[in-house]
Formats: structure tokens, sequence, C-alpha cells
């Protein structure tokens, strides 16, 4: 169980415990105004001052009935309170102290962390690319000012920034200056603007891609820097009406994106690392039967779709592939993303 759930548990045994007590004090209340034909105040008093210990005299003798009365009634109140203390303390612990250092250990991770992907904004589309994100396993931080949100995404076990992803400071403590991409997903197309002229003046060469709502603001956002500029509007429109027309072909798109789909799409990109530079298609696949080249963006971006098999590889080129995740990270490029 999770440090909230545990102190959400202690909190109830709390609220159990302070209802068992109303019931001993009431039950104690109704036994001296039956055993010693007390009035209710001072039944209402005897039982207060047993059950807290605290030491003053009895409001007026008591018979023999009333002192056994009395004894069973300090037992029982006293491990009642008792009972609600340390459950109480046991809340504190585990809930307060628990999660401050749960905060503390996410800011030593997001310290140490790189090559990884920022979401700015936890809205219904954050939520989804960070859902792919966890899908594919690599390692993002999310940044949001709504705290509902981010607790939501910790629940999920995400790291997350609180604030403002328009300001430096936030973008910093998210590792912006070693992160991989940054994604603008806020709902409003100004802060998405704002976000990309952030993060592009802190670090020019960071890639962004940006959220737009309106279509007049995508011109806007490209000038401020944004490398691709997504409208899911635009996007979920054009799906639905392939979705009518064209069913196979989104069953077919909807092949990678599944979890339990064998194969997946990806990128290669040709460099030192890869080993690639300088084959051919056919000898750079040489052991990947499975794996099929689906496009070729060159150096100059120009894109080639079902390139040749002599096709020769350059420093730069990126490769868009189907195949086996085995295989797929045998080539060089896979593994190290």
């Amino acid at each position: 169980m999770d440090p909230l759930g545990l102190a959400s548990t202690h909190y109830n045994r709390v609220i159990l415990g302070a209802l068992a007590l109303v019931v001993i004090l009431l039950t104690g209340t109704a036994g001296y105004m039956l055993i010693e034909g007390w009035s209710f105040f001072d039944a209402f008093y005897m039982s207060s001052i047993t059950i807290t210990t605290v030491g003053y005299r009895e409001v007026q003798p008591m018979s023999r009935q009333g002192e056994m009365f009395t004894i069973g009634l300090l037992f029982f109140g006293v491990g009642a309170a008792f009972y609600i203390l340390t459950s109480l303390v046991a809340a504190i612990i585990e809930g307060d102290l628990r999660q401050l250092f749960g905060a503390r250990r996410m800011r030593m991770t997001i310290q140490h962390i790189s090559d990884h992907f920022i979401v700015c904004g936890y809205g219904r589309v954050g939520e989804e690319i960070a859902r792919e994100m966890v899908t594919r396993k690599v390692p993002f931080i999310v940044v949001d000012t709504n705290e509902p949100r981010l607790q939501h995404a910790r629940d999920a076990g995400l790291l997350v920034v609180l604030g403002d992803a328009t300001s430096e400071s936030v973008l910093s403590a998210a590792g912006v200056e070693r992160c991989r991409a940054l994604i603008a997903a806020s709902d409003s197309d100004a802060a998405n603007t704002y976000i990309t002229l952030t993060a592009k003046g802190m670090r020019p060469e960071t890639f962004v891609v940006a959220r737009v709502g309106s279509p007049a603001v995508e011109s806007k956002l490209r000038q401020a820097g944004a490398d691709r500029v997504i409208s899911p509007y635009l996007i979920g429109g054009r799906r639905m009406a392939l979705a009518a027309m064209q069913p196979i072909i989104t069953d077919f798109i909807d092949l990678f994106p599944d979890t339990q789909a064998e194969r997946l799409l990806a990128e290669v990109t040709v460099d030192s690392e890869s080993g690639l530079i300088g084959k051919d298609l056919s000898e750079a696949l040489a052991g990947c039967e499975d794996v099929v080249v689906l496009a070729l963006r060159d150096v100059q971006g120009r894109l080639s779709v079902g390139p040749a098999r002599t096709t020769t590889l350059s420093a730069g080129d990126i490769l868009v592939v189907i195949g086996e995740e085995r295989e797929l990270r045998s080539l060089g490029a896979i593994a190290r993303r």
C-alpha cells in the first residue's frame, strides 16, 4: 500500500476510536445516573474526569457498585483514548513524513535524469502523452500548475514538477538543459507559445513539439521556434473521417501503439555509433528478416517512401522502420535511444 493509503487507513482508525470514546462517555453518564441516581451534569462530569484521568475527587460519595463501574469505565476509556492517540501519530508518520521523503527522492531523481522528455501540461492531452511514454518505457517529467492534476500524476508513479512552464526556473528544475525533447501540451495556445519561447531561449537546440488549438496560432508557434506543431482537433477529425472511409487503414495504424503487439514502429538514426554509415539498406538490415523500412529522410529533409534496398545510407539519415522489438534493438541507434 502506498503512503497516502496507509495514512487514510490510520485516519479511519482515529475516527472509529473517537466514536468509541463518545459511546463510552455516554455509557458512563447513563451508568452513573442509573447506579448513583445523579443528575445528567454530575454523571457527565464524573465520566469525563474518569476517562481523561485528571484525578479530581468524586462529585458525590459513591456506592460499591459505582466504584466498580468507575474501574471498568477507566480501563475502557483510557484504552480508547490511547488507541486514538497512537492512530493519529501513525497517520502523521506514515502519511506526511513518507510523503515528504518521497518528494525529496523525486527531486533527487529529477536532478540526475537526462535524455528525457518534458511534458508541459497534464490535461486530457497531456495524460494521453504520458500514457504513451509509459507504454514505450521512456523517461519523462510532467510539469503543471494544477496541484490536483499533479497529485493524479504522482499517484500514477510519474515524476512531476509543480510550476508554470513559462518560467525559466521551472523548466530548469525539470532539466531542460539535459532533455531530449519538450512537449508543450497546455490547453492554452498562448501558454504553449510562451513555453516554446522560454525553452528555445534557454537552450536553442531543444526539440519542441507544441499543441495548437486555433489554426491561426500555428504560424506564431513556428516563429517562436516550435519544431513540430500538432493540432489534436485536426488530427482527430482526419482520423475519424479515415476510420469511416477506410477502416482497415486505421486498424493498421492502431497496431503500433498496442501494448500487446509484437511489432513496433520506430526511427533509426544513421550516425557513427549505429555503424550504418556507407552501407546500403540490404547490408544494414542483414539478419533482420522481419524489419521493413517504410521511409527514409535524408539530411536535406527529403522523405522517400519505401526506399530501394540498394539505397546507400549517409550520416544524418533517419529510417522509419517496423519490426519486432528484438530485431529493432539489434540496430545500434535503437538500443541507444
